[in-house]
């Protein structure tokens, strides 16, 4: 006779670990903590309009729920992928028909996907007060969100969980899977996710079904969660995951390598180092703010276009992630390595840095000061300034010296 299968809850594993009070929520101390403002409104029952900006897996949703949840209000969620002008009109029908003491929160997801038509839709529901907004949105509200719209809701940024709170987050969910990770499995699960709750729990839990040894059991000995190992999170990912530790030695021999190998106009080397990382799914917003760094610290006057290009990366790489956004970090590459190379810039910033260390604030000329008011022209700030004199403009201490030294 064969074992009975596993029988599993098909709830996603996130979605039932998911809190239902503050206390319960991980992360985000600077919003929820003793005293902080969401906090605060959740305990005056004085919840207001507001958007919720932060990266994937940071708990926008859960944190939306839990508010609603806490003051009793009636709950509405909605995609702006799939959702238009009928289904918010159909929630502000509702929460006119029947209005709670408590008052209705519409949770619109990925807010930046409504179009300026649409939040100008939305915008008089707010503004009566119909309904409470909560707007989730990983993309910066300011480009966005239509101004009228920002202007009455109060931004919340929310921080990507740090690896002590990913790793609690993980235990709930193996207890809730009734499974257990070494010590290996587990530190490599949390780097994997890179911040992400949501990253996490699904491959946990994809693991747990593919791969825990639950059910073979002998009774009537005590129940023991069933072991998940490395190998088995690295199945689920149906990805070789090289040996990469984002915290440790390799992480950061590599990223050195790529940097080097840029530095050294040597493309091939730099691209066989970025996919390394790729490969190994380093976060590629890490990549990509490395590669704006040496933009302006290797390639700075010789080639100013590169810090443009660079950026242009990193937006590429915010708004695409993996897989696609590899190749917009290729083409960086590429261009990086293949510029002008000039630290001048960088070096004159060093220098001048020590500098200041060096002599603290000294006394600015005062040709070179603002005179705002009659007393201060009589003392001479201003006196002498030409719009493009070719004088000295540093402090006596530091007459004649040179920073910036173009090759």
């Amino acid at each position: 006779m064969s074992a009975p299968k596993p029988t599993f809850d098909r709830r996603p594993l996130a979605d039932r670990i998911r809190p239902h009070r503050l206390e319960g929520v991980v992360g985000q101390a600077h919003l929820i903590g003793e005293g902080k403002p969401v906090r605060r409104a959740v305990e005056r029952q004085a919840v207001h309009s507001m958007i919720l900006w932060g990266p994937p897996g940071s708990g926008k949703t859960t944190l939306a729920r839990v508010i609603a949840a806490e003051v009793g209000a009636v709950f509405h969620e909605l995609s702006a992928v799939s959702a238009g002008k009928a289904d918010v009109r159909r929630v502000v029908e509702s929460a006119r028909k029947a209005p709670a003491e408590a008052g209705t929160i519409l949770f619109l997801d990925e807010i930046h996907r409504f179009n300026k038509a649409q939040q100008d839709f939305l915008l008089p529901y707010v503004e009566d007060g119909s309904v409470t907004l909560i707007g989730a949105t990983t993309e910066n509200p300011s480009f966005e969100v239509i101004p009228a719209l920002l202007s009455r809701c109060r931004v919340y940024v929310l921080n990507e969980l740090s690896e002590d709170e990913l790793a609690a987050i993980v235990a709930a969910g193996t207890a809730e899977l009734g499974v257990e990770l070494d010590e290996a499995a587990a530190r490599f699960l949390v780097q994997f996710a890179n911040g992400d709750a949501r990253a996490a729990l699904n491959v946990l839990e994809t693991a747990a079904r593919l791969y825990s040894r639950s059910g073979k059991k002998k009774a009537p000995q005590p129940e023991r969660p069933a072991p998940i190992s490395l190998e088995d999170l690295k199945n689920a990912l149906q990805s070789k995951h090289l040996r990469y530790d984002t915290g440790g030695e390799e992480h950061y021999n590599t990223i050195s390598a790529f940097i080097k190998s840029m530095r050294a106009s040597n493309p091939d080397a730099a691209l066989y180092y970025l996919a390394r990382m790729v490969e190994a799914g380093e976060d590629p917003k890490f990549i990509a703010r490395r590669m704006v760094i040496f933009a302006s610290e290797d390639i700075g006057m010789a080639q100013p276009t590169a810090l443009v290009v660079a950026n242009e990366v990193f937006r590429a790489v915010e708004t695409i992630g993996y897989p696609e956004c590899a190749i917009n970090l290729a083409h960086g590459t590429v261009y990086l390595a293949t510029a002008r190379k000039d630290r001048a810039a960088y070096e004159g910033l060093r220098a001048a840095q020590a500098d200041v260390k060096r002599h603290g604030n000294l006394p600015i000329p005062l040709n070179l000061r603002n005179a705002p008011t009659r007393l201060m022209k009589d003392l001479g700030y201003g006196k002498g300034y030409e719009k493009y004199s070719r004088r000295d403009l540093l402090p006596d201490r530091l007459k004649g010296r040179r920073y910036y030294r173009p090759k």
